[in-house]
């Protein structure tokens, strides 16, 4: 294992009681006057909950690398993936636009495969490039159920899309590596750094992407189908302090707003579970995390180990969270903070020591970002805007070629497992959520001041606020125009996937991952297909 495994890790660790590896060799991202360029690694992982690597949700986990680059780099309070489900979040990312710009509408709807990246740009301007892992940005991949469920979700039925979220320990103490596939991806990323990086005569950016802590994929058949398995050995579940798990709270079933009670259901969260149930999930979860933070750790170290850390920006960051069992959900797909709140970390030269950025920034600030980094021209037609300036301490007195970086950050949703478009305002303390055209689903407002945990909403109680901060939102984007533009493209993919079918159709569309569901009535789900695609607007 490279690094050692965890005697590699505790070496890398005695870092932490001495001075920051890059002391006396300082340049700035971003700064010119001669000075040469700095490299950069992106780490992206899938799923992991920003609340995780800053008080108080960091007490229920120890990951020791996250802690690392927080000690000797700047952690963002308040980042937001732009797009909770994983390809129009990365399509975000990657491009530098809202999700409604590039119409990444669901995880079968991403960017075109010649899109023109930071990555892309990067490479143009000298920089050598490489990337391993999972990018799942591009149109065209995941699951045929994933995007038929995305398409129908207006049509009036229920079904069960997921298996029940459960648990599952494999091995012993000394299993480390669970997720073969990502420490694959993660062996192959440090020997590029040991052998060829440091073999560069010119700046070099690097990308790793890796699955965890996505749950993994359940049996198809029988009860557990779906992605809904949270799969740990007892090595990475003795990280976790189950004392500090916390249980969330749940609203009953009748008062759940019809949006979440919609995710619920078709996510088998209906049912009932017992509070160990919910505890087991939550620490199987951050057992997860505990080794998705030792690949991060691997390629610190490796850095460390070729003298490349002291001219290397890292970045640590995810698609978006993980609900595990909040809000009576496991996955993404929603605006509360355990999906939509991602973490964000930044170390190098030139980055100031245990920073933490309350701004509300999002993932679409990495491509401007990355370009600063890389003295690149930034485009102005970006949605983003570049973390340089709140990592030197430059928050409000900077002011960037296309103006002061906003006070809010948006985040917009249009797949599976939710039966609306869903779009979120955050600014300060409020998070506003509306839906679908602005009046035929209620909206939310929280005050995560007052509640954090979000269990209460208040759009009725502050109408003023409300009528202010949707039309910040309506300033951002038509959002009813987008919502209509989405069920026309889903109703159109249907239609043009049914047809492809031919005969086969009926069988297709009843053993897809609702099967369970379907097959105890399939013309009555045939039937309210039908009648959907008989609707006209």
């Amino acid at each position: 294992m490279p690094g050692g495994g965890p005697l590699g890790w505790a070496r890398l660790l005695l870092l932490l009681m001495t001075a920051a590896p890059w002391a006396g060799a300082r340049p700035r991202p971003g700064a010119s006057g001669g000075q040469p360029r700095l490299s950069v690694v992106l780490v992206a992982c899938d799923s992991l909950d920003g609340r995780l690597t800053f008080y108080p949700g960091n007490q229920t986990v120890d990951l020791p690398f996250i802690n690392f680059m927080k000690r000797y780099g700047a952690v963002f309070l308040n980042a937001y993936t732009n797009s909770p489900i994983c390809c129009p979040s990365r399509a975000a990312m990657w491009s530098g636009l809202f999700t409604h710009l590039t119409e990444s509408w669901n995880n079968f709807k991403g960017l075109d495969p010649g899109y023109v990246t930071w990555m892309d740009l990067m490479e143009k301007h000298g920089y050598h490039t490489q990337k391993y892992g999972k990018l799942d940005y591009t149109s065209g991949h995941h699951s045929v159920s994933n995007r038929v469920e995305a398409w129908t979700r207006d049509v009036d039925f229920l079904l069960r899309q997921e298996g029940r979220p459960m648990v599952n320990l494999t091995g012993d103490r000394k299993h480390v590596r669970v997720m073969e596939a990502d420490w694959r991806n993660t062996d192959k990323a440090v020997n590029w750094i040991k052998n060829e990086a440091i073999n560069l005569t010119q700046p070099f950016v690097l990308y790793l992407g890796l699955n965890l802590p996505h749950p993994y994929p359940s049996p198809y058949a029988g009860e557990n189908f779906g992605s809904s398995t949270f799969l740990t050995s007892p090595y990475w579940l003795e990280k976790v302090t189950y004392e500090a798990i916390k249980i969330p709270k749940w609203s009953s079933l009748s008062e759940m707003h019809p949006v979440d009670y919609y995710s619920s259901y078709t996510k088998n969260c209906t049912g009932e579970f017992t509070k160990q149930e919910v505890r087991n999930i939550r620490a199987f979860y951050y057992a997860m995390c505990a080794e998705t933070d030792a690949m991060l750790g691997e390629v610190i170290s490796a850095l460390r180990d070729t003298g490349l850390l002291e001219k290397t920006i890292v970045i640590f960051t995810a698609d978006h969270g993980e609900l595990a069992m909040e809000h009576r959900q496991f996955y993404k797909m929603s605006m509360y903070e355990g999906s939509s709140h991602v973490p964000l970390l930044v170390m190098g030269p030139g980055i100031k020591s245990q920073q933490q950025i309350p701004n509300v920034v999002s993932l679409v600030d990495i491509y401007p970002t990355m370009l600063d980094i890389a003295r690149i021209p930034v485009p102005q037609n970006l949605s983003g805007y570049s973390l340089i300036p709140l990592l030197h301490g430059k928050a409000e007195n900077v002011v960037s070629p296309k103006g002061h970086r906003p006070s809010w950050v948006l985040s917009e949703f249009h797949g599976c497992n939710v039966n609306s478009s869903v779009y979120m305002l955050r600014t300060g303390k409020w998070k506003y959520i509306t839906y679908s055209d602005g009046y035929s689903v209620l909206p939310q407002l929280f005050d995560l001041t007052a509640d954090p945990d979000e269990l209460t909403n208040i759009a009725v109680k502050f109408p003023a606020v409300v009528h202010s901060l949707d039309k910040i939102l309506r300033s951002i984007v038509n959002y009813p125009k987008v919502s209509s533009s989405v069920q026309d493209y889903n109703k159109r993919q249907f239609i043009s996937w049914k047809q492809s079918l031919g005969q086969n159709y009926s069988n297709v569309i009843a053993n897809l991952r609702w099967h369970q569901d379907w097959l105890k009535e399939p013309k009555k789900y045939e039937n309210a297909i039908d009648k959907w695609l008989c609707q006209s607007k």
